[in-house]
């Protein structure tokens, strides 16, 4: 009975918060309005608490422009973490665009679709995401192309991190930043997850969205950190793989840190 008013409660703030501050996001966008980068964190704040998700943050995010940031991927939860703590837009694959709610909320957040199967059109959307840095946005990237369990970190796909490059003619210093971040569900009711029972946070993308999004309201408690590593400066002589490798590196030290540190045996 608690669980289904949680879940009530939840549906009913997210809902009067979404019905006042979609429409003003869709006139942002509409007419290019700098809000359009804000609304989408306050917006996302809010369902975090409603959803009982506490976000923790390490480390700093970078100052410098332009940023790209690179993080681990385990769960639809990460995007509402991400996106509660920073003015951020995200590199997706198209077929998010097509997803009930998910893909509504990416296209309101302006997000880049692509095509990852098609390598005429790469150049296209390096292009954009780096066109969007250059001005400013901060691009989040999951280099792993896929979600995880939330134990580990996946192998890492250079092939977008193209992106970088095609930004670095386009910045002052000549330099692109980008900065690894590790996110890491820790604790459901202030009690360490451990190894076995974190996968209850990650969605590796076969179970179906509604029962995973419903046992996490009821739920009702999740800690989720945030840590923002040190940054690589991508410059015109940088090597792709070598600056991936370096951040994937990073990646798996700041969330292996974080999962030992709080992890049960």
């Amino acid at each position: 009975m608690i669980a289904w008013l949680r879940i009530a409660f939840a549906a009913v703030v997210i809902l009067a918060v979404s019905i006042v501050l979609m429409p003003l996001q869709v006139l942002a966008l509409r007419f290019d309005w700098r809000l359009r980068r804000r609304l989408p964190r306050t917006w996302h704040r809010i369902v975090c608490y409603c959803l009982g998700i506490r976000v923790r943050v390490s480390g700093k995010l970078e100052d410098r422009r332009p940023l790209m940031l690179c993080s681990n991927h385990s769960s639809w939860l990460d995007i509402m973490v991400m996106s509660a703590v920073a003015d951020v837009v995200f590199i997706a694959k198209i077929e998010v665009s097509d997803w009930p709610i998910f893909g509504t909320l990416a296209k309101l957040q302006k997000s880049v679709f692509v095509v990852r199967e098609e390598r005429r059109r790469t150049g296209h959307q390096a292009n954009e995401i780096a066109g969007r840095m250059a001005d400013g946005e901060i691009v989040v990237l999951f280099p792993e192309g896929t979600t995880s369990d939330g134990n580990r970190l996946l192998e890492v796909k250079s092939s977008l991190f193209g992106a970088a490059a095609m930004a670095v003619p386009y910045s002052p210093t000549g330099t692109v930043v980008v900065q690894p971040v590790a996110v890491a569900y820790t604790r459901v009711h202030g009690i360490a997850m451990g190894r076995y029972h974190r996968p209850l946070a990650a969605w590796p993308g076969d179970i179906e969205l509604l029962p995973h999004l419903l046992d996490i309201v009821r739920c009702g408690a999740i800690d989720a950190e945030v840590s923002f590593g040190e940054a690589v400066d991508y410059r015109a002589e940088a090597s792709r793989k070598e600056v991936s490798a370096t951040i994937a590196l990073r990646i798996r030290n700041l969330l292996n840190s974080r999962l030992r540190g709080r992890e049960i045996s």
